[in-house]
This record gives structure tokens, C-alpha cells and sequence, in this order.
């Protein structure tokens, strides 16, 4: 029998703060709610990350949003990944439930329905306001790692983003970047041979394939004009609640290369752009990820280390990341260890592999002479989690067994009507869903090509014109300038051709078979 005087006594002095914070729940001890006790998290650590993990339908979206809610309240914007359509209710007040009323009244707290500042944010062809990138803002290093290449592949790039600077050539979308790649390996590779070197069709080969995966995946709509500024996450209305972004994903869980790619260009962006503000009283911005998974099962070790990087670095500038996943496991190890609030849901074991992972799961919490880690775990009830957080100092809350409180909006989505209500009255959808095409790297190549061959044309014409004027040449002479002749009309029926169709020009080149190829 646990002292509950003792534990309720660790829990105020545990989670008791000087400044700001939000409550999560009440403390629950032997399926008892301790009423009036509450286990809150001091805004000031927001920006040292978290982890919400969980079982499915154990409540982790739920919690997300009851999270999310709360921070706006006190004035924060946050960016949510909507993965399974879930978080539409957040534009939305909620309806009394009986449920809500009797969890509320073990809580000791009153409830109150809310509705919220929405953004809906789409990379696709979901509602919402069109976020874009383009490829330049990438730069070459990261845009490589994107692509996944090698360190000579890397350089290809380099030397590609490297001309279009030289040569103010704007390299906004893929068709740019592809088209330069082409130009470069043909009909430009004596203008660059003497300053930048030769480009192996080998790597460039390669370079199109990878560049033709991610658009595979839908990339060329997330690449192009007018690029999302991040300021516009930021913002509070009328009430003083900080906006809530949500993208809509539903239809990107099969194209986790493009989820990936997006994430770290938004965490690149967001890092570049805010300013350094080390740790202030409360974050300027929280980013939610949804089914983390889908960020790190495809990444590789270069890409991985770029998320570890930034997530490491983005702190200083009063970011926080949550990542919202079934597992700890979904999460890198060296990721991890930079998230500073643990939010555990129940965990289900049903193989040996199961076992072993919740032993490990555990041993991530703080020691507890009140709870037996491991058991309380698969313990758990829906809308339950073990709670641990950081306290001001940065030192770890003794662990929580945890009653969440409810959502304030809707737990359930949003209308398609309704939805369109919300996007029509953006803002930021006039500014950023208008499709920019203007002229860029690849018509003013096109171009390029274009007057080359007719100057080739020209001169050809004229020398014909010359000819007729001498006499008639010998039999060997006549031989030499028909194959001369034909040579020429098939080099630029060729150059013709790939100015057209862009990819086929390296695409010539004897392909090595790859594992999506």
C-alpha cells in the first residue's frame, strides 16, 4: 500500500512552478484520481522538445490536441501534422458529453467549450493554404541530402546551383533544376568545361532517377512559387489565443520521401528565420509531428543526422518539437535523447519483442517507489498516460501516473463544407494559392538552345549558299560533306529532342538498374 500523503506531497513539490504553465491532468495513485492535485509543464521548457507514444486508440491524438489547446490560450502558436485527419475539430467548439462531465469532475476542474484560430496548411491536393519551396531556398547541400547522393553527386549539385547564381538563372522548381542538369551535360559542357570542370553522365544518370522518385511522390507541387513564410505560423486573434496550423496529410502516408523532405525544409526554415532568443518564458512556436515513424523509417543516416542536428540547435531560437508516435523505438535513440517531456500512452504486449522493448521503455522514466514502471505501462485506461516533464531547472518530474484532461473543440472532424468556410476566410489563401510559372532557369535555357541552333542553322544555310558559286566538287568531296551533312542534322535533331523532353537527353546514358528504377 503506497503512502499517498508522501506521494501527493512529491507530486506539488515536483510540479509546482515559479512562472507560467499548463495542466495536463491529475495524478492518479492505486486507480484513485487525487482530485485538486494537478500535473502540469511550465511553458519555459516547451522548447526542449517531448514525445507522445502510444498504442493505437489509446488517445495520443487526443492528447495532442488538449495540448495544443492549451498553448494557445496562453497566446502560442503551434504547426500540427494532421496525418489521419483527425484534428479538423480544433476550428470548432465541442458539444457536452456526460463522459467529458464525469472525467472534469474526477479532475476537479470545469470545462469549457472552445473553438479555436485554425490555419488549414496543404502540401497536396488537400484543402488549404498551398505550402511551396523553392528548390534555390534548399540550397545544394541540403537539397543532396534530400536526394540521398554521394559526396560526388553532391558536388554535381553544387556546381548546378553554382551556375544559376553565376548566371542569374532563377532555379525554382524541379523542371528548373533537371532542365539545368541536362544543359550542362550537353550543350553546355564546353561553356563550363574550363571554369567548373566536367560533369560525369554517370552521377548525373543517378541525379534524375533520385529527382524522379520524390516527384513521384508528388514533390513538384510542393517545389515552386510563392514560397511559404514561416512568420506566418505566428499570430494571435481576437482573444489573445495563439494560432493553431494544421496540415492536411491524409494522402501522404504512402509518400513519406516527400513527408521527410518537407519536414526538414520547414525545421531548416523555421531555424534560418527566427531569431536567436535562448530560453525565454514561453516558446514562440510548437510543432506537433504525427506518426513520427513516417519521418524516420526512410530516412537515411545523412538525413537522420541533419533532424538530429537542427533538433539539437532549434531550441535557442523557442521552438519545441513533439513527436507523436506508437513506439519510443519509431524515435532514433540520439533523437530521443533531446526530447525533455515524455507523454506515455498504453502500452500493448503481445510478443517476446513486445516485453523487451517495454523494459527498455521504462527504464526511459524516472525511478519510483510508487509505481512499478513496466506494469503501469500496460495498465493504463484510454485518455490515461505516465507523465514526465521538465521542471525549470531542467531536471526531470518524478513520474506521473496521469487523468488527461479533454479536449475544449470538437474530438470529432470537421464537415467538407465547413472545412471550405475555414479556408475560404483565410488570409493566406489569396496570398500563397495563386501558381506562379514565371520565366526561370528552364525557359531561359530552352531559349538558349533555341537561338544556338538556329545561329547553326544559319551558318549552314549560308555556307550551301557559298558552295553553289564553285565549281563542282570531285566524287570523294561529295562523299565527305553528305556524311558531314548528315552528321550535323542528326546532332541537332538530337539537341532539338532533349531540349523537349529535358530528362531523355541524360537519359541516354546506359541507366544502372536501382531498387525503385
Amino acid at each position: 500500500m503506497a503512502d499517498r500523503n508522501a506521494f501527493i506531497e512529491q507530486i506539488k513539490a515536483g510540479y509546482t512552478f515559479k512562472g507560467d504553465s499548463i495542466i495536463l491532468g491529475a495524478p492518479v495513485l492505486e486507480n484513485e484520481t487525487l482530485t485538486g492535485n494537478y500535473i502540469k509543464a511550465p511553458l519555459k521548457t516547451f522548447n526542449r522538445h517531448g514525445l507522445i507514444a502510444g498504442a493505437t486508440g489509446t488517445g495520443k491524438t487526443k492528447t495532442m490536441q488538449g495540448i495544443a489547446e492549451s498553448l494557445s490560450q496562453k497566446g502560442v502558436s503551434c504547426l500540427l501534422m494532421d496525418i489521419k485527419g483527425d484534428l479538423s475539430g480544433l476550428a470548432a467548439p465541442a458539444a457536452p458529453n456526460p463522459k467529458i462531465d464525469e472525467r472534469y469532475q474526477k479532475l476537479g476542474l470545469t470545462w469549457k467549450s472552445l473553438q479555436f484560430p485554425v490555419e488549414f496548411l496543404t502540401l497536396s491536393d488537400e484543402k488549404g493554404v498551398r505550402l511551396r519551396a523553392t528548390v534555390s531556398e534548399f540550397g545544394p547541400v541540403l537539397f543532396s541530402k534530400i536526394l540521398e547522393l554521394n559526396d560526388t553527386q553532391q558536388g554535381v549539385v553544387s556546381l548546378v546551383f553554382k551556375y544559376c547564381d553565376d548566371n542569374k538563372l532563377p532555379l525554382l522548381d524541379l523542371k528548373d533544376f533537371k532542365k539545368t542538369l541536362q544543359y550542362l551535360t550537353n550543350e553546355g559542357k564546353d561553356e563550363i568545361k574550363n571554369e567548373y570542370g566536367a560533369i560525369s553522365t554517370a552521377s548525373v544518370s543517378t541525379i534524375i532517377r533520385k529527382v524522379i522518385e520524390i516527384e513521384q511522390q508528388g514533390a513538384e507541387k510542393f517545389f515552386g512559387e510563392k514560397s511559404f513564410e514561416v512568420e506566418d505560423l505566428m499570430g494571435v486573434d481576437e482573444n489573445g489565443f495563439g494560432k493553431l496550423n494544421v496540415i492536411r496529410l491524409v494522402d501522404i502516408q504512402d509518400k513519406p520521401k516527400l513527408f521527410s523532405t518537407f519536414m526538414l525544409s520547414l525545421l531548416a526554415e523555421v531555424y534560418s528565420t527566427f531569431p536567436e532568443v535562448g530560453d525565454p518564458d514561453a516558446p514562440h512556436l510548437v510543432i506537433f509531428i504525427d506518426e513520427a515513424h513516417l519521418v524516420f523509417n526512410n530516412a537515411s543516416k545523412v538525413l537522420l543526422n541533419q533532424i538530429e542536428t537542427i533538433i539539437k540547435l532549434i531550441r535557442s531560437k523557442g521552438v519545441g518539437v513533439f513527436f507523436v508516435t506508437q513506439s519510443p523505438e519509431d524515435v532514433p535513440s540520439s533523437v530521443l535523447a533531446q526530447l525533455g517531456m515524455k507523454v506515455q500512452h498504453a502500452f500493448r504486449v503481445f510478443t517476446a519483442n513486445d516485453r523487451k522493448a517495454l523494459k527498455l521503455i521504462a527504464e526511459n522514466y524516472p525511478l519510483s517507489e510508487f509505481y512499478k514502471t513496466d506494469e503501469l505501462l500496460t495498465q493504463l485506461g484510454i485518455g490515461e498516460a505516465a507523465i514526465t516533464v521538465l521542471n525549470e531547472k531542467g531536471v526531470p518530474t518524478p513520474l506521473a501516473h496521469t487523468l488527461l484532461i479533454s479536449p475544449a473543440s470538437r474530438m470529432d472532424i470537421l464537415t467538407p463544407s465547413e472545412i471550405d468556410g475555414v479556408v475560404s476566410g483565410s488570409k493566406l489563401t489569396n496570398k500563397y494559392n495563386e501558381e506562379i510559372d514565371r520565366e526561370s532557369a528552364s525557359e531561359m535555357l530552352s531559349k538558349k538552345i533555341e537561338e544556338h541552333t538556329t545561329a547553326a542553322s544559319d551558318d549552314k544555310d549560308s555556307g550551301k549558299s557559298d558552295k553553289k558559286e564553285k565549281e563542282e566538287p570531285g566524287m570523294l568531296e561529295q562523299a565527305v560533306n553528305s556524311t558531314t551533312g548528315r552528321q550535323i542534322m542528326r546532332t541537332v535533331t538530337r539537341e532539338l529532342t532533349r531540349g523537349l523532353l529535358g530528362v531523355l537527353g541524360v537519359g541516354l546514358t546506359r541507366r544502372k538498374k536501382s531498387g525503385w528504377f
